[in-house]
C-alpha cells in the first residue's frame, strides 16, 4: 500500500480504529467473564474464554500492521513527523496492554467452577472493585479512542480506589475466617481475583501513560504516594 503522507495517513487511521475496536472488544470479555463469576455459571465462563481468541487474533493483526507501516516508510525513504511515528508506537504498546488485561479476563473466568461450590454470597466491596475496574477499562478505551490525556488522568487517580478495595477485601476475608463466617477456599479466591483486578488496572494505567505522552509529551510516573508528571525536555 501506498506509502505517500496520504497514504501514511490512511493507514494510521486505520490503526487507530484498530486498536479502538480492540479496546471494546477487551471490555466485552472483561464484562462476560465478571458476570460469569457473580452468578458462578460455568457455560458463561467458557463462553467469556473463548472471546479470546478474536481478541489474541485481533492482537496479531495489529501488531503485525504497525511494524508493516513503519517498515514500509523506512524502505520508501519516508521522512516521518515525530508525532507520527509517537503515534504508531503508542498504538503497538496499547494493543499488547490489551492483550494482557484480556489474559486477565481469562483468569478471572476460569475461577468460576471454584466459586460454584461455595454458597456463601461475595462481599459487596468485591462487587464494587469488579464494577470499578470495568469502569477503569471502560475509561482507558474512550481515552484512547478520543486520544484525551485528561480523562487519562482520571484513569491513573482511579487506580489507588482498586488497591484501597484490594486491601478492604483482603481484611474482610481474614477477619471472616478467623469468625467462622467465610471458607479458607473462597477466601482465597476473592483474593486472586482481587489480584487480577489490580492487575488489569495496572495495565490500564500504562495504557493511559501512554495517551498523555501521545498528546503532551508528558511522562508521567507513580511513586508510591502519587502520580507525578515529567515535561517534556
Amino acid at each position: 500500500m501506498s506509502t505517500t503522507p496520504t497514504g501514511f495517513s490512511i493507514r494510521l487511521e486505520r490503526l487507530r480504529g484498530d486498536v479502538v475496536a480492540q479496546g471494546r472488544r477487551v471490555q466485552v470479555m472483561l464484562e462476560a467473564s465478571f458476570e460469569a463469576v457473580f452468578e458462578r455459571d460455568e457455560g458463561k465462563a467458557t463462553a467469556a474464554i473463548a472471546l479470546d481468541d478474536e481478541v489474541d487474533r485481533a492482537d496479531v493483526e495489529l501488531e503485525k500492521a504497525a511494524v508493516d507501516l513503519l517498515v514500509d516508510a523506512t524502505r520508501a525513504g519516508g521522512s516521518l513527523e515525530p508525532v507520527q511515528l509517537r503515534e504508531v508506537l503508542t498504538i503497538a504498546k496499547v494493543n499488547n496492554e490489551l492483550e494482557r488485561v484480556a489474559d486477565a479476563a481469562v483468569d478471572v473466568a476460569e475461577l468460576v467452577p471454584h466459586f460454584k461450590s461455595l454458597s456463601k454470597p461475595f462481599p459487596e466491596t468485591f462487587r464494587v472493585m469488579a464494577n470499578s475496574v470495568i469502569g477503569i477499562l471502560r475509561d482507558s478505551a474512550t481515552s484512547v479512542a478520543r486520544q484525551d490525556p485528561a480523562l487519562a488522568k482520571v484513569v491513573l487517580q482511579s487506580q489507588h480506589a482498586v488497591t484501597a478495595f484490594k486491601g478492604a477485601i483482603v481484611r474482610d476475608a481474614e477477619e471472616r475466617i478467623a469468625a467462622g463466617t467465610m471458607p479458607i477456599d473462597l477466601a482465597l479466591r476473592l483474593h486472586e481475583i482481587a489480584g487480577q483486578c489490580e492487575l488489569i488496572a495496572d495495565h490500564c494505567t500504562n495504557i493511559c501513560e501512554q495517551i498523555i505522552y501521545l498528546r503532551t509529551g508528558t511522562i508521567v510516573r507513580h511513586t508510591e504516594a502519587r502520580w507525578i508528571e515529567i515535561p517534556p525536555g
